[in-house]
C-alpha cells in the first residue's frame, strides 16, 4: 500500500471542490465568511472522499477491465484496506459535522447514508440514481446555508433547486449519451426505458423548472443585478437543454454538447449568486 494511492482514490480535486462549494453556500446565505465556517469545507471534503472510495470498492470488477490503473485493481490498496479507509473518512466527516450545528449534522449524516446507498444499490436503479446525484449536488448549498440556521438554509433554496433540476437534466442526458455502452454492460437507464427523444424532452422540462426557480424572490441576494445576470445564465441553461430536444440517438446527444453547456450554466449560476450575495 502506498500513501499516494490513498490520496488518489479519494479523487482529491473532486473532494476539495465540493468542500469549497460548501463555503460558497455559506457565503451566499450570509454574505460573508468566518473562520468557523472552514469546518464546512472539511466536513464535505471528507464525506465526499468517503463516497468516492466506496464507489471504487463497489466498481472494482468493472474497473479491473475499464480502469485497471485505479488503486484497488492495481493492487495498491486492498479491498479490506479501502473498506477501513471509507469508514474512517465517513466517521471523520460526521465527527466534524457534530461540531457545527444540529441541522448541518443531520444533513451530513443523511448524505453519508445516501452516498453509501448510491454506491451499493441506487446507482443501478433508473431515475433513483439520478435523483440521488442531483440531491447530493444541491444539498451542499443547503449544508453551507444551514450553518447560519434555518434562515440561511432558506436563503439557498433557489440555488439548491436550480442545481437539483439542472443536474437531473444533465444526468439523464449523460445517460442518453451512454445508451450503447450501458446496454452492452447490462445496465438499465431511463433513456433505455423511455427512449432518447423523450429523455431530451424531460431534460428540457427540468431545465425550465430550474429557470423558474432562479427568479423566486426568497433570498437577500435578489436584486436588479441578480435578475439581469441570472437571465443570461437561464438562457445558457435553456440553450443547453434545448440542444438535446431533437435528438433520437446517443451520438446526436454527444454531438450536441448539451451536458457540457448545462454544466457551464450551473457554474456561472453559482458565481452570480455569490457576487449578488456580497454586493
Amino acid at each position: 500500500m502506498s500513501a499516494s494511492a490513498f490520496v488518489r482514490i479519494t479523487r482529491p480535486h473532486n473532494a476539495v471542490v465540493a468542500g469549497l462549494t460548501a463555503l460558497v453556500g455559506y457565503l451566499i446565505a450570509t454574505g460573508t465568511l468566518t473562520p468557523p465556517s472552514l469546518l464546512l469545507a472539511a466536513v464535505v471534503a471528507l464525506i465526499t472522499a468517503g463516497g468516492n472510495v466506496i464507489n471504487d470498492i463497489c466498481d472494482v470488477e468493472i474497473d479491473r477491465i475499464n480502469r485497471p490503473e485505479r488503486p484497488i485493481p492495481a493492487g495498491e490498496i486492498s479491498l479490506a484496506g479501502a473498506g477501513a479507509y471509507t469508514a474512517a473518512l465517513f466517521a471523520g466527516g460526521i465527527a466534524l459535522a457534530a461540531l457545527t450545528t444540529t441541522l448541518c449534522f443531520a444533513i451530513a449524516l443523511a448524505n453519508s447514508i445516501i452516498l453509501i446507498a448510491y454506491a451499493t444499490r441506487l446507482k443501478g436503479i433508473p431515475v433513483l440514481g439520478n435523483l440521488a446525484v442531483a440531491y447530493l449536488a444541491a444539498s451542499v448549498f443547503l449544508f453551507g446555508g444551514a450553518f447560519a440556521g434555518v434562515g440561511g438554509l432558506v436563503q439557498n433554496l433557489s440555488l439548491a433547486a436550480i442545481t437539483f433540476l439542472a443536474t437531473i437534466a444533465r444526468e439523464i442526458l449523460k445517460d442518453a449519451e451512454d445508451v450503447d455502452g450501458d446496454a452492452a454492460g447490462g445496465a438499465h437507464t431511463l433513456p433505455m426505458i423511455i427512449g432518447v427523444r423523450r429523455t431530451g424532452i424531460l431534460a428540457f422540462a427540468c431545465a425550465c423548472g430550474a429557470v423558474a426557480a432562479s427568479v423566486l424572490p426568497v433570498g437577500d441576494w435578489w436584486s436588479p443585478f441578480y435578475l439581469a445576470a441570472i437571465a443570461v445564465v437561464d438562457a445558457v441553461i435553456l440553450f443547453g437543454a434545448s440542444r438535446g430536444l431533437s435528438c433520437t440517438t446517443p451520438g446526436c446527444v454527444r454531438e450536441s454538447r448539451a451536458t457540457s453547456i448545462l454544466r457551464t450554466g450551473m457554474f456561472v449560476a453559482l458565481a452570480v449568486f455569490a457576487v449578488a450575495a456580497v454586493i
